[in-house]
């Protein structure tokens, strides 16, 4: 570093005073002269300073009245030293921030700007390490057209004159490593905008926040020793298409409460949700999102601070040993992941700088008209390279299993939710978001290529095809798509009055025409038990009895159905009203017997789904699946055939969804011998009428569907029945 011209200090000292110094290291710190080392210090407050070193005391004279002051050491280097400093309010002691070089180099600058920065959090943000022999924390945030970022947290009393940080040329990024400083700090940048105004902003790389409604970014350091190893490497053989997966969505602030309301913490979490989901036989559970968030109500799909778990269950460590223990318990853990949109609180990315930095300015192509938030700018490297890098972080460093990313449909349509003038068309004039799909593409590449077994899932609504299909073949690269045409159509044929259902049965024989066109997971999502929408068990029809009976036999339905499963909490109790964020879920309600019975089949489903590989060796190719009769609308009975990678048969089901019961009922099967029936939700453990099969049926040499034997059996009423070759493993039904 070389000393300012003494010219140029007065021109230094009222962008100092002013905050806007690009370079206040230039001015301050350490400076070789000609007759020694000349050490600068600013400070607006500061009535009396020195500069303690090996050689003594040098007291420093005030050579400007707004604050900066000046004293000469005698000697030709000076390796260390420290300020002391007098104020109104008492005196202290402290190394000098300005003494130190960057602490980023040429090559993260340039990875940075290009957007290609795999690591980014490991370079911005509040990093607490060891720089030129000294610990401290180095902060560092993006703000290319901001006139200068200051410093505030508890360290500096929260003043935005004491420490302004370097810009680093023409990167956008602003630095300044703070010797002495540890976890714990909270902090802010106070950016000075192109106008003059000053806001505080909450660091956007932050790994650890106040809890809401404090907004403060707060340095942290992990001290987490991960014991996962064996799940992680396991992770990594196979296809992720060919294994079961059966995901439990839960939302961690209303799963379950203690009696007096308190939200359990990561750590509670952990326990209580590991032993659930190991005895309803759920592979993974897949949690709303928890980056951190300001509004409960948003259920954490408006993110404010996308590095740093929300702090409402505790710090990131806790979460660390949340997923840790579901991994040890052989639970995966799967996050809902939010780049579509992000808030407009002024404290966080909105308007960052005082431009449209992370979002675009237009409103046309930056503001969302459904949710009053403001949307990526895609086609901006540093903001691709701030959400792939995040996508990146929550797997590396909290080694989670997969992504679902939410809201795809919004990313991939220029005119979602907009009339005609109100969104630009894209330089093809086609309503296609050219950004956004290359964001997809690159993002999914990235996971995949760096993250073997790693999940990616899409929330998508439309028909754009190739969604779960290879980039290399022109599909957006996602392991997984939501099938919500299958969600939609068999909840509105489930909805419907048994008399009316014979003219809505391609409902549920329609989803088999494109089952294969996309590797899919079947969601009974938090999203179809809210908003009127009404909990699952509500929006069965009937009287009580039937309500339970069409809630089993839908979650037969949909476990025997060829794709991926999804069941949001509370439905595997036959909860009656609406998920509601702020409350548990009912558990209360399972001390009634119908309710118990429900979770007992959840539990059943769950077992069989894992013992029988015919669920789901298949999942994603028509070889696994083939129909029995699909045409029986009158009586409203359908059944098919799963079978497992050998092309063995493995269960038949057939559905019965009158509430009649028929008995005799003549169904096609693939294999002589004795068929076990494996499931029946009319069984009385699930609260059903116990009507069945006495444990199984023998097949007959009578052809029959177009199979070469069959079985006499009877439907019980609004019900499903599973049957398995005898001697194939499993257990049998309850029944």
């Amino acid at each position: 570093m070389t000393a300012a011209p003494g010219a140029t200090l007065s021109a230094d000292c009222a962008h100092l005073a002013a905050g806007t110094h690009h370079d206040p290291h230039r001015v301050l710190g350490a400076h070789p002269s000609g007759d020694g080392v000349v050490v600068r210090f600013w400070h607006p407050d500061v009535v009396e300073a020195a500069v303690a070193h090996p050689g003594g005391v040098v007291p420093m004279r005030r050579i400007d009245a707004r604050g900066l002051y000046e004293a000469t050491i005698p000697v030709p280097e000076l390796a260390g030293y420290r300020l002391r400093c007098r104020g109104e309010d008492g005196s202290w002691e402290m190394d000098d921030p300005y003494r130190f070089w960057p602490t980023l180099g040429e090559m993260d600058l340039h990875l940075i700007g290009e957007g290609t920065h795999r690591e980014l959090w490991r370079r911005l943000g509040a990093r607490v390490m060891e720089h030129q022999g000294v610990r401290g924390v180095a902060f560092t945030v993006w703000a290319p057209n901001a006139r200068g970022v200051s410093l505030v947290s508890d360290a500096n009393g929260w003043d935005g004159r004491a420490q302004p940080m370097r810009s680093l040329g023409s990167s956008g990024v602003w630095e300044l490593f703070v010797p002495g400083l540890g976890p714990g700090v909270r902090y802010k940048f106070r950016v000075i905008r192109a106008d003059g105004s000053r806001i505080d902003k909450a660091d956007p790389l932050a790994r650890r926040t106040e809890t809401p409604p404090r907004t403060a970014s707060i340095v942290e350091q992990s001290h987490f020793r991960w014991g996962d190893e064996d799940w992680v490497e396991r992770r990594t053989r196979g296809p992720l298409l060919d294994r079961p997966l059966s995901i439990y969505e839960v939302h961690l602030g209303s799963w379950r409460r203690t009696l007096e309301g308190r939200v359990l913490g990561y750590r509670e979490l952990a326990e209580q949700l590991a032993d659930y989901c190991v005895e309803l036989g759920f592979t993974h559970v897949e949690l709303l999102p928890v980056s951190e968030h300001p509004f409960d109500g948003s259920w954490g799909y408006q993110v404010s601070s996308y590095y740093a778990p929300t702090s409402r269950f505790g710090g990131p460590d806790d979460f660390r040993h949340f997923v840790d223990h579901l991994h040890r318990r052989g639970i995966g853990v799967i996050l809902d992941w939010v780049p579509a949109h992000f808030p407009r609180d002024d404290w966080a990315l909105a308007r960052f700088d005082g431009t449209g930095l992370y979002e675009h300015i237009d409103p046309r192509r930056g503001a969302h008209p459904d949710w009053g938030t403001l949307i990526f700018n895609f086609g901006r490297n540093e903001v691709r390279n701030f959400l792939i890098a995040n996508a990146r972080y929550w797997i590396e460093e909290f080694h989670v299993d997969g992504l679902r990313v939410d809201a795809v449909a919004s990313m991939l349509y220029l005119d979602y939710s907009r009339r005609e003038g109100e969104w630009l068309a894209n330089r093809y004039g086609g309503r296609e978001n050219l950004e956004a799909i290359s964001f997809l593409r690159e993002f999914n590449e990235v996971v995949h290529a760096d993250y073997p077994g790693v999940i990616t899932a899409a929330e998508e609504s439309t028909a754009w095809p190739g969604v779960s299909r290879p980039t290399v073949s022109g599909g957006l690269g996602f392991t997984f798509k939501w099938n919500m045409g299958w969600m939609h159509d068999t909840l509105d044929y489930f909805g419907k009055d048994p008399v009316f259902r014979r003219y809505h049965h391609h409902q549920l024989t329609f989803a088999f025409l494109y089952a294969w066109s996309e590797n899919f997971v079947l969601p009974l999502s938090h999203d179809e038990v809210v908003h009127g929408k009404a909990s699952l068990l509500g929006r069965m029809p009937g009287d009580r009895w039937q309500q339970f009976a069409n809630l089993r036999a839908l979650l037969a339905w949909m476990w025997a159905h060829p794709g991926k499963k999804l069941l949001f909490m509370s439905s595997e109790l036959g909860q009656w009203s609406e998920w509601a964020h702020d409350r548990s879920i009912d558990w209360h309600l399972l001390a009634e017997p119908e309710h118990a019975g429900v979770q007992r089949l959840v539990r059943d489903l769950g077992a069989r789904y894992r013992e029988r590989p015919a669920l789901w060796e298949r999942d994603h190719s028509p070889e696994g699946f083939r129909w029995i009769d699909a045409g029986n609308a009158d009586q409203n009975v359908l059944s098919f055939i799963r079978r497992d990678a050998r092309g063995l048969p493995g269960i038949v089901c057939v559905a019965n969804l009158s509430p009649m019961t028929h008995h005799g009922y003549r169904v096609g099967v693939p294999l002589p011998g004795r068929w076990d029936e494996i499931l029946n939700t009319d069984a009385e453990p699930y609260g059903g009428s116990a009507q069945g099969n006495l444990g199984g049926v023998d097949a007959e040499a009578v052809a029959w569907h177009g199979q070469p034997c069959s079985v006499a059996m009877t439907l019980p009423p609004l019900a499903v029945t599973w049957l398995a070759p005898h001697g194939r493993g499993g257990a049998a039904s309850p029944a």
